[in-house]
């Protein structure tokens, strides 16, 4: 099992709430500080933090797996560092790749999506990097399948839903957090207006503001 799953850090999880579920996503699991969200494919955690913390506005890039030790096993079976170790939050996988970023795979509370979200609405998780083929390669040992791959870009497809996306750039990080949408745009866009979000349209890709004045965006599949 793999799934997309990044992790939002924000001091306004109402207003991410809001947004999320106007894109579609459906809340799957809300303790307060931690809220899990469905997506047709993949799932976003939004995870509370203070206004003044660093963190504020940030994204995570992670995944969810089924078995962590099996998983831990593979990864490292096909030439990528993956520990298993005892996280704040209970066991997880860490991963370090050759560009020296790194990420954890949870393991997975379950492995159905909710029949409420959007089908249309992918949630897309960012590795930006120097060394795109390389990123790609440590990709493909955890067991993303790859749909585009180049020496300046490259994109993953996951079995359990969700997109994994590496771009070039003179830094390693995670990217922010972002959608595909295989459905109908305009349709989107007027679904957003409705619930008072502000989204402009440039050709294919959506750009929504989100609480405390950044961006995400929506883009229809490559």
């Amino acid at each position: 099992m793999l799934r997309v799953r990044p992790i939002q850090f924000t001091s306004d999880p109402a207003g991410w709430k809001h947004l999320l579920e106007a894109l579609g996503l459906v809340c799957v699991e809300d303790r307060g500080d931690w809220l899990e969200f469905d997506a047709g494919s993949g799932r976003v955690a939004l995870h509370r933090t203070a206004a003044d913390s660093p963190d504020d506005g940030t994204t995570v890039f992670g995944v969810e797996v089924g078995d962590l030790a099996e998983f831990a096993r593979r990864t490292v079976e096909d030439g990528t560092r993956a520990e298993l170790f005892d996280a704040d939050h209970g066991q997880a996988v860490r991963i370090t790749a050759q560009d020296g970023f790194t990420f954890l795979a949870d393991k997975a509370a379950s492995r159905t999506t909710s029949p409420e979200a959007d089908p249309g609405l992918a949630v897309v998780g960012s590795w930006l990097t120097p060394a795109v083929p390389r990123a790609a390669q440590e990709l493909g040992n955890i067991g993303a399948r790859p749909r585009h791959v180049s020496a300046e870009f490259a994109d993953f497809g996951t079995k359990n839903g969700g997109i994994l996306h590496v771009r070039e750039s003179s830094e390693t990080a995670a990217g922010a957090l972002a959608f595909e949408y295989d459905g109908d745009l305009a349709a989107l866009e007027a679904r957003l207006a409705a619930a008072g979000l502000t989204a402009d349209r440039a050709g294919s890709v959506l750009t929504v503001r989100t609480p405390l004045g950044g961006t995400i965006s929506v883009s229809r599949p490559l």
